[in-house]
């Protein structure tokens, strides 16, 4: 039989272990892809600051790099992310795509994979580098160049192990802000937005040796500037696709149709990426404004809930929510977003009826976009003017915590604007935040632990 101090020291290490368990962050997240995992844009880390320093962030390493709007991803202690350099110091039209890897840690380049290209085919306020951001799946990294360029290298050298050439092998045409759609790995599968012929909008190659697997859907305009993401609803894992024709939903095992919205848009500004909450999917748009889809709950098919109406993205002639670049949220009964002149909104996500709108959170001008990232009850979100902000959403308003400078704003707004901004997605990784514009990329903490 034990004796009593036996029992006594055993219930103490019990305790003590339980305390430290409760005490100890949770294991800390990568960020391998667009808007994290599975493209929620949520990040679940603990030990997370509740305010910003009053001297702002430690900054812990710079590196220079080229310009670019693909954001970085984060996996395995290293960082990726995509850059252009042109020819000749002059910018001509001609020049290299390029992935490089840095050591999470100190910001050492590690490796870098580069390919010529051209952007004489791109608008020219556009040609400023790649868009769609790596997308890192155990051993390999998957990236997709503005101008069609699909390439699958190892994590660790960066060689080349199979690449795709969009315009060569699928007669893709590029639209005029260049493709910016990033691979989707799903089991042995990378599913793909390449807008190619014939029926080829969406391909899945697999994984390993680049093999095309399945096709679906016809081009009828351009692959517009989606990003594919799988929910799992009615009981069945779906592929929702948005493109410039319609919402459609896919078996992502072989491509075939679950169901489709047909809503056209114009210059295939399909840049939000597809949000869903509950039996709620929205998409949101310039033109057109917001689509809302009931899903049901024991097939997979989807009915038309409500849709915007105006067909103008000026704010005083606009009905709810016509989103340019921001992803919305839909939290409860209650969509928020960006409209088309930086006006955050807040919704009604069972009629679309505006309840609220702030010009707190952003610039009030064309495009202005934020980027919202949850966290627990509240959000992180990166504005276009380089501000890292924290903030909460609710049906009576905006609501904001505390906001910091980040990052300095490098790139033309362009389109009747004299604008500078900084329209990159970050990485939240590891209690850090990686953020790039078109001279530098920067990890700053934000653990609780270092201020």
């Amino acid at each position: 039989m034990p004796t009593t101090s036996l029992i006594n020291r055993l219930w103490t290490a019990i305790i003590f272990a339980g305390l430290l368990c409760a005490q100890t962050p949770t294991l800390a997240d990568d960020w391998h892809q667009w808007r994290g995992v599975d493209r929620r844009g949520v990040w679940h880390e603990s030990g997370i600051l509740d305010r910003f320093p009053d001297e702002g962030l430690a900054v812990r390493w710079r590196v220079p790099i080229h310009s670019g709007y693909a954001g970085p991803a984060v996996a395995d202690g290293r960082v990726f992310v995509l850059d252009w350099v042109s020819d000749v110091q002059t910018r001509t039209m001609d020049g290299t795509e390029r992935l490089l890897a840095l050591d999470e840690t100190t910001g050492a380049i590690l490796w870098t994979h580069e390919w010529h290209t051209s952007y004489r085919m791109l608008q020219p306020i556009n040609a400023t580098g790649p868009r769609a951001t790596p997308t890192v799946d155990g051993d390999r990294v998957y990236v997709l160049g503005a101008t069609g360029m699909l390439v699958c290298l190892d994590v660790a050298t960066g060689n080349r192990l199979w690449h795709k050439d969009y315009v060569a092998e699928y007669d893709t045409y590029i639209p005029p802000w260049g493709l910016s759609s990033a691979p989707l790995v799903d089991g042995d599968r990378l599913i793909a937005l390449v807008g190619g012929e014939p029926d080829a909008l969406v391909v899945a190659f697999d994984k390993r040796t680049g093999a095309e697997i399945w096709r679906s859907l016809a081009v009828e305009s351009d692959v517009g500037h989606g990003q594919p993401v799988i929910y799992e609803a009615g009981g069945t894992r779906q592929l929702i696709v948005w493109h410039p024709s319609a919402l459609s939903s896919l078996d992502p095992e072989t491509g075939d149709l679950f169901w489709e919205q047909e809503w056209e848009t114009q210059d295939g500004v399909t840049v939000g990426t597809p949000v869903r909450s509950g039996n709620y999917l929205l998409v949101s748009q310039l033109y057109y404004g917001s689509l809302m889809m009931r899903l049901s709950t024991d097939q997979p098919s989807a009915r038309l809930l409500w849709k915007g109406s105006s067909q103008s993205y000026e704010p005083d002639q606009t009905d709810g929510l016509h989103s340019m670049i921001t992803t919305p949220l839909i939290i409860g009964d209650h969509v928020y977003g960006v409209g088309s002149h930086g006006e955050l909104r807040g919704l009604d996500a069972r009629t679309g009826e505006r309840q609220w709108m702030s010009t707190a959170m952003t610039t009030q001008a064309p495009w202005s976009t934020a980027f919202m990232v949850q966290h627990n009850d509240r959000f992180f979100v990166n504005n276009d003017d380089g501000d890292l902000i924290i903030a909460q959403f609710t049906p009576k308003g905006y609501v904001e915590i505390d906001r910091t400078k980040l990052i300095d704003v490098t790139s033309e707004a362009g389109y009747g604007t004299d604008r500078i901004v900084n329209w990159v997605h970050p990485a939240y990784a590891n209690r850090h935040i990686v953020q790039r514009n078109d001279t530098e990329i920067i990890r700053a903490s934000l653990a609780e632990s270092d201020y």
